[in-house]
């Protein structure tokens, strides 16, 4: 195999930023995968998983074209110290953002992995396993079992307007907060045997994934056709939040390898703590690891 690695980095992190606990460092010109994570930015650890692997040929990293050149100048000379190529990314989806970069994929390369910019904790073992399964499969992706049990609920419900004016204090101080929380009500429990979390990377044959991507451009395109350019996308191309999705539209088969619980994606500001914790406990386990090596390599000496 010969991989290019693409690395989608041009969302704008609205869940990071609509949250209360949002830090400083996030601004509309430096995103969340720029923030520091014990030490190097999140972006740069998920980069650094396919540096000087076996198999990897290329690694692509794809930013948002409005700061791509910002970004150029403050990552551009180390990035390219590593011998990887910076790329404009889609404005609004994600899949806009693989489409663009496939086109920087050489051709040698046989296979393309993607991995979320935002999921630096991926371990090498896990990696291994994704390739190796690619060895013999033609769309590979990780995923963990469900283990919490799934609601399908309604959309939320708003307060009623007048809610506030019912209660003179309120309409004098405001609602209480905890009076606006939205609520939904539950349609369904739906069964979570055999479901599994996908993950990244995911692994596809070039050809396979080039097909996927033709079809979701001709729809799109068909799509915007038939409505004005201004209205929002289709809920059927929003809803595409991973590649392998598109694989599966093709009728092909997709295959799930074992991932890890400590795969986490970085979506809210309460996951940078989580995945630095993570990454301190890894350091120390590898420190105990390399000095009881020494330790039985000295008794071996004597």
């Amino acid at each position: 195999m010969k991989i290019a690695t693409i690395i989608p980095a041009a969302g704008v992190g609205k869940r990071f930023a609509a949250s209360p606990q949002q830090p400083d460092a996030v601004s509309p010109s430096k995103s969340k995968i720029e923030l520091d994570l014990a030490g190097r930015p999140v972006f740069l650890r998920s980069v650094e998983l396919f540096l000087n692997r076996p198999h990897v040929q290329q690694i692509i990293l794809a930013v948002h074209p409005d700061t791509i050149d910002q970004f150029r100048l403050r990552w551009g000379d180390k990035l390219a110290f590593h011998s990887v190529q910076i790329v404009p990314g889609g404005r609004a989806e994600r899949w806009e953002t693989v489409m663009l970069a496939l086109q920087a994929v050489d051709r040698a390369c046989t296979h393309v992995a993607i991995h979320d910019a935002a999921r630096p904790l991926a371990s090498a073992n896990l990696i291994d396993r994704v390739f190796a399964a690619a060895q013999q499969h033609p769309a590979v992706v990780p995923g963990i079992p469900v283990g919490s049990t799934l609601k399908q609920v309604e959309p939320p419900c708003e307060p009623p307007a007048d809610h506030a004016h019912s209660d003179p204090l309120a309409a004098i101080l405001g609602p209480d907060p905890a009076t606006r929380a939205q609520v939904q009500r539950v349609v369904r429990t739906i069964d979570r045997s055999n479901l599994v979390e996908a993950q990244t990377p995911q692994v596809f044959e070039v050809g396979l994934l080039r097909q996927a991507y033709e079809q979701l451009a001709a729809a799109s395109t068909a799509a915007a056709a038939k409505r004005d350019l201004s209205e929002p996308s289709p809920q059927d191309l929003r809803s595409v939040t991973d590649d392998a999705s598109l694989v599966e539209a093709l009728g092909e088969p997709v295959y799930v390898v074992e991932g890890e619980t400590t795969n986490l994606k970085i979506t809210r500001p309460q996951d940078l703590p989580l995945a630095t914790a993570i990454l301190e406990m890894r350091k120390a386990q590898s420190a105990a690891a390399t000095a009881r090596k020494h330790l039985f390599a000295d008794e071996d000496d004597d």
